[in-house]
């Protein structure tokens, strides 16, 4: 029988995890996949707000396990984090979060939930898992070079047109099919290996070896993409690229949902060990923080930044949602908490910089601020985890 104590401990956590779900949704990860597509008025706010707390909550469900098991267990070896660290870490982190969304400031939650497990764990006498750390830090550091690379390529190609720009988003689209066809959802293949790609699923039934289904279900799936876009695109491109941005907006929001939830729900996985509650109604609540975020604090957000996408163009937009869409779901993949503000900005400044005029009307000084204030979230939240948790050792002895 569970103790009273572990109860309350219990819920104490969940209501931070629950507002850090909330903030999420409610920020970058709720209002960005669709602000280009109202920026181009191809959807309006409330709709657009609508179904991104949707999509977000799907991703939750279906993408969600990587990054929530990799923050939960993955963070700080020797130790599994206690009932009491796994409270204060959230605690620390929804308090930060809160701090920024409230004063106005740019608290990156990734790196302020990361940060703040680690410093619980370190405080309990975890050692640091240098190799997750790799991981995460390669991640980190590629995302801005990557993601602004691969925008402002597309963005150049969009804007230059060394072949007619129809045949170009068609080429886009296929390239979006085929990421489609690869990336894992949970409710595809055996439990235990948790979730599989549509192409890998549909390989295991085709005969000849698995590999050759693989490319034949991707291309396939890439011809279908190519095919629906360009039929699309035959009367009206300048409708056409606001449908692609609608589909993008709504893979965006997908695998925001997948790459997130990890960091509301995560540090509660040691704590529904003792309470034997399953990782997917975990899952189900955090999606559930995602969605009401998206409902309640959403819209507002997209109207304020799709005013920001609207200077871009349907174009740049596109170049923008593609590499942050990639990177989203390598972040699924290999369970890497990251900062989805982090992927938006750098593929915002790559399409940005493809603009005619030096810069491209990026502020040099406003990303400086930004990249600061991700790693002041990064540190702050270690250290004052690791003392909130020595102060409360403390006092408990």
């Amino acid at each position: 029988m569970v103790d009273v104590a572990t109860l309350g401990t219990f819920a104490v956590a969940a209501v931070a995890s629950l507002f850090m779900a909330w903030a999420i949704g409610a920020g970058s990860s709720g209002s960005t996949p669709f602000a280009p597509a109202v920026g181009a008025n191809a959807i309006s706010v409330m709709r657009a707000g609508f179904i991104v707390g949707i999509l977000g909550f799907a991703g939750a469900v279906l993408q969600g396990a990587n990054v929530s098991e990799a923050v939960g267990n993955e963070l700080i070896g020797g130790v599994v984090l206690s009932p009491e660290a796994a409270t204060i870490g959230l605690t620390v982190a929804a308090a930060l979060v809160a701090i920024g969304v409230f004063a106005g400031y740019p608290i990156a939650t990734a790196f302020t939930v990361t940060g703040a497990v680690i410093g619980v764990g370190l405080a309990m006498g975890g050692n640091p898992a240098w190799a997750k750390y790799q991981e995460i830090a390669a991640l980190w550091i590629l995302t801005p070079f990557v993601g602004g690379g691969l925008a402002y390529v597309i963005a150049r190609l969009l804007r230059d047109e060394p072949v007619p720009e129809r045949y170009l988003i068609v080429g886009l689209a296929a390239l979006i099919g085929a990421i489609v066809a690869n990336i894992e959802f949970a409710v595809l293949g055996p439990a235990d290996a948790g979730g599989a790609s549509i192409a890998a699923a549909t390989g295991e039934w085709l005969p000849g070896p698995q590999l050759l289904g693989i490319v034949v279900t991707t291309t396939l799936i890439m011809a279908l993409w190519a095919a629906v876009l360009a039929f699309d695109l035959r009367n009206d491109v300048d409708r056409g690229e606001r449908h692609f941005l609608l589909i993008l907006g709504a893979l965006v929001a997908f695998s925001a949902g997948g790459s997130q939830v990890g960091l509301a729900i995560g540090p509660l996985i040691p704590l529904s060990g003792d309470l034997e509650i399953p990782l997917l109604a975990l899952l189900f609540g955090g999606g559930f923080g995602l969605l009401l975020g998206s409902w309640t604090g959403a819209p507002r957000m997209i109207k304020a930044i799709s005013q920001d996408y609207s200077s871009l163009g349907p174009r740049r937009s596109i170049a923008a949602l593609i590499p942050s869409f990639a990177i989203a779901q390598t972040a699924v993949l290999y369970g890497i908490p990251v900062s989805f503000n982090e992927i938006i900005v750098s593929s915002i400044i790559g399409s940005g910089y493809a603009a005619a005029g030096a810069g491209g009307g990026v502020s040099v000084r406003k990303m400086g601020y930004t990249v600061l204030a991700w790693v002041i979230s990064l540190a702050l939240s270690l250290g004052v985890s690791y003392l909130g948790y020595r102060a409360v050792d403390v006092l408990l002895l």
